[in-house]
């Protein structure tokens, strides 16, 4: 629609749009959440205002992803082989290559399941605002201690799982959906050769983290979702993608059962559980791999 016009122009127009919109729905999830703020913990008007923050944020991402829909002239190829369902439990691991691939799973899961969530370092709870909306969406903060921290204080260990755990709880009833970016930062020419990364297109996955999110979750969740975002015409900033300089993209989404087990090993203590866990990361590593490889030679195959 806005493909006429001089990118910066586009641009700056889809930029005040997408502020506005949040501005919009920042007024009632900022009024839900205080008000969820003296509603008695675990109570069942706790829960029915969790899912009231929810639905006001699953609706400013979905209507950002109208507008970049109605305004953006570029092609959002979704390849999704999974049920899902907005009551849904699931935990997605994806790769990042942009900060656009926020904006990217906005598109893919708005109204086909839960608004999606981060783990957060407990700290950032404090942070002004920001920390009050992450409370109020019921993200779920983790608290790790350092092995020097275990190490002068050897009570510690087992303690953060413990109460991630049970921050976690609240999801029993609420569906939910938690997003890990395994590489742990976006992917970078750079970062790829300091690495060393065994992968063509991904950086090495920090299998650690996983594991934590998957023994703090428990087996109550539904499925893992593994996403595999590709831009065939190269990734570019959120910048150039408002400009109009992102011509294609796909979301390819698989649905893959977790191992009962994992759900209760002990990453950090458990040697044998940590080789197996790491084994299976890497396998699916592999096959992302793969699979990223195999998307952008079917996208460079003329039809």
């Amino acid at each position: 629609m806005l493909s006429r016009l001089p990118g910066f122009l586009q641009g700056l127009i889809i930029a005040v749009l997408l502020i506005l919109n949040s501005l919009f729905w920042a007024v009632p999830l900022f009024i839900l959440v205080l008000f969820k703020l003296l509603t008695p913990a675990a109570s069942r008007t706790r829960v029915q205002m969790s899912r009231a923050v929810a639905w006001v944020a699953q609706r400013w991402a979905m209507m950002n992803a109208v507008f970049g829909n109605a305004l953006l002239d570029y092609r959002f190829d979704l390849r999704l082989d999974a049920d899902l369902h907005p009551e849904g439990q699931y935990l997605v691991c994806a790769n990042h290559q942009t900060w656009n691939d926020i904006y990217v799973l906005m598109c893919a899961f708005g109204g086909r399941a839960p608004f999606f969530k981060f783990f957060l370092k407990q700290e950032l709870i404090w942070v002004p605002v920001l920390g009050l909306a992450w409370w109020g969406l019921d993200y779920p903060f983790m608290k790790r201690y350092t092995p020097e921290q275990i190490r002068r204080n050897p009570a510690l260990k087992g303690k953060d799982i413990e109460t991630t755990k049970r921050a976690c709880e609240r999801y029993r009833d609420q569906p939910v959906m938690i997003l890990n970016f395994l590489e742990g930062t976006r992917f970078t020419p750079a970062k790829h050769a300091r690495q060393q990364s065994p992968y063509q297109h991904l950086l090495k996955p920090k299998a650690g983290g996983f594991a934590f999110a998957l023994g703090a979750m428990g087996p109550q969740l539904n499925s893992l979702l593994d996403v595999t975002i590709v831009y065939p015409g190269g990734p570019c900033g959120f910048w150039d993608f408002l400009c109009g300089r992102m011509r294609h993209v796909v979301v390819d989404v698989r649905k893959l059962e977790i191992p009962a087990d994992f759900f209760e090993g002990r990453y950090e203590s458990d040697a044998m559980f940590r080789a197996r866990f790491q084994r299976w990361i890497s396998a699916l590593w592999r096959d992302k791999d793969a699979r990223i490889d195999a998307l952008l030679s079917e996208m460079a195959t003329p039809r």
